[in-house]
């Protein structure tokens, strides 16, 4: 590709264009001014270098056809079959350039992270920051969203198995977010799969055969959007070292499917889409920021043609939503309300205050003031400045029995009818027997003519303040529900260390999120003595007794044969280990990680 044929590319009226590095520019002047806590390594000015860099060379040019040897990148990971559709030079190529790049910054976000919380601990609660009122007040508004990400009405969320794949695009659905994430166990062999089933189904050739019935299955015509929901910062890529170190793996699941993907969907009239988890701050954002726009550049593409939705999941972030919107102007489309992490984000952020101390998970509904407070504000944020605001999951199973699934239809539809009563632009489901009867709700809510709520505003509301956020909400802590956190948790960890990470239990499709809600539920608890609704003291003694109660209860349930073949008691201890702990573990899945891939 020729240096005038880039140019021209660039060129072409497709987005609105920005100057190089413009969304990434510091908030104001005047903001920055305020105060040093916003500055890290990453300087604005790294976007000029970024640019000299991309410089349309015939070295550059190689990227393309994939032609330039990953110099400093090393796959550590056992050979899994078909791996050399997705590994070629170019995306090896392109992932060795982002750590290069960018891998050196994480230690520093990540540090700015404990930095917070170690103010939390020590009685400074969440708050709007005060250096970046100047971005809240100001009048500016994102990018724009393409037309295929204007209808979200319903999303199906999933892991990248092959199976789940077609029928999640197949459903009746708008978009498709395959998770890399919470529903991802990452094996290597996972992951690497997961990358081959998602080539095979944005080139539409992906098929499945059911070896026990001999069923096929395979894409339908007008199948759902997809995006690609990759791991958080705080996580490694074990497999896959740069420089003799393990890989963040938020670059090697965005340098994977992008570069294996972004030709076919841009040909299609769809792009590159992501959805970025557990964000804690705007300085993050940035950092994504500063990865676009390098990619953008580096490819000949327009500035804003990757796009991506940010789960907002931690309560630090749900203080800085317009300031991510701002950072991420270019490339952002919407905010998601990942109610569960952010429950959890709620109990790991506050918990050294006991007086913030939540009740059992089964109390925890989206009515509760401090919920109610987060899904309003993600609204009104969104809408503000031209952004789509996303409910939350509907976790429920439908069954078979046409009583019990009426109940599990009518809770969905409760569910939905508060989010889309909030001013919500969709919605998410674990399930396609669930897509009707959400789909109906934000119909009727939304409008016959109007494809999302863009148009509800809430300017009419008070403002929400940081102490509706904070606000803890009443409920019991029994006996029962303790008890069923730690059933809850112990299978599902011993799911994930076999390589499942989206699981049915009693009713419920449970992801990562449910374990780390039910295990910092009862360490809180442990650490602020509370009573359950019996009036007993929550201690480690009394937990590890009902943990003991209750293996026996799982063995009886799933039988003899399977407790012995299964990871229960590796399950138990991780359980054990991370619930009992005097300081919180921050997330299971690092010290679970261990285990999955010794």
């Amino acid at each position: 590709m020729t240096h005038e044929t880039c140019e021209a590319i660039k060129h072409q009226p497709k987005f609105r264009r920005l100057d190089v590095g413009e969304p990434m520019q510091a908030l104001s002047a005047t903001a920055l001014s305020a105060s040093n806590s916003t500055s890290f390594a990453i300087e604005d000015n790294d976007i000029a270098t970024m640019a000299a860099e991309s410089s349309l060379s015939q070295k550059q040019d190689s990227l393309n056809s994939d032609s330039v040897k990953p110099a400093g990148l090393k796959i550590v990971g056992d050979h899994v079959n078909g791996q050399e559709a997705i590994f070629t030079e170019g995306s090896l190529s392109l992932l060795s350039l982002l750590c290069d790049h960018f891998s050196a910054d994480i230690p520093q976000l990540l540090k700015l992270r404990e930095d917070k919380q170690a103010e939390i601990d020590s009685g400074v609660l969440p708050d709007f920051l005060a250096n970046t009122k100047s971005v809240r007040e100001g009048s500016w508004q994102i990018r724009g969203i393409p037309d295929d990400l204007t209808d979200r009405r319903v999303e199906i969320t999933g892991p990248v198995d092959r199976k789940m794949i077609i029928n999640a695009l197949n459903a009746d659905v708008k978009v498709f977010m395959a998770d890399f994430e919470d529903s991802l166990a990452p094996s290597w062999s996972k992951l690497v799969q997961g990358l081959i089933n998602l080539r095979d189904a944005v080139r539409g050739d992906i098929e499945y055969t059911q070896p026990e019935t001999g069923k096929n299955y395979k894409l339908e015509d007008d199948p759902a959007v997809l995006v690609c929901r990759i791991r958080g910062l705080h996580l490694l890529e074990k497999h896959v070292e740069f420089a003799n170190s393990s890989i963040p793996a938020a670059l090697f699941d965005f340098a994977m499917f992008f570069h294996n993907n972004y030709r076919q969907l841009l040909s299609k009239g769809s792009g590159p889409y992501f959805y970025i988890p557990k964000l804690e701050s705007h300085l993050e954002a940035r950092w994504w920021a500063k990865v676009f726009a390098f990619v953008e550049e580096r490819f000949c593409l327009q500035p804003g043609t990757i796009k991506c939705t940010c789960l907002i999941e931690t309560l630090p972030a749900v203080f800085e939503m317009e300031e991510i919107l701002f950072e991420l102007r270019s490339n952002i489309v919407a905010l998601n309300c990942g109610r569960w992490d952010y429950i959890f984000s709620y109990i790991k952020t506050l918990k050294n205050h006991s007086e913030f101390a939540l009740p059992q998970r089964q109390s925890i509904t989206m009515d509760k003031d401090f919920l109610s407070a987060y899904s309003r504000l993600l609204v009104k944020v969104c809408h503000k400045r031209g952004a789509l605001a996303l409910g939350g999951m509907a976790a429920l199973i439908p069954t078979k029995d046409e009583h019990t699934n009426q109940t599990v239809l009518d809770k969905v539809r409760r569910d939905k009818e508060l989010e889309a009563r909030n001013g919500h632009d969709g919605t998410w489901i674990a399930h396609p027997g669930l897509a009707k009867t959400a789909l109906a709700v934000f119909n009727q809510y939304i409008g016959e003519g109007y494809c999302n709520q863009l148009h509800i505003t809430r300017d009419v509301d008070g403002p929400i303040r940081s102490q509706e956020l904070l606000k803890a909400c009443d409920g019991e802590r029994t006996e029962v529900g303790m008890r069923l956190n730690i059933r809850v948790a112990v299978q599902y960890i011993e799911a994930w260390l076999r390589g499942h990470a989206c699981v049915p239990i009693y009713g419920l499709m449970e992801d990562m999120a449910t374990a780390e809600i039910c295990r910092t539920a009862i360490w809180q608890w442990i650490k602020h003595k509370e009573k359950l609704s019996s009036g007993e003291q929550v201690t480690k003694s009394l937990f590890t007794q009902m943990l003991k109660e209750e293996m026996s209860n799982i063995m009886l349930e799933v039988g003899e044969s399977t407790f012995a073949n299964g990871r229960y008691v590796e399950a138990a201890e991780l359980f054990t280990q991370i619930t009992t702990a005097d300081e919180l573990v921050d997330f299971l899945t690092q010290p679970g990680y261990d285990l999955l891939t010794a």
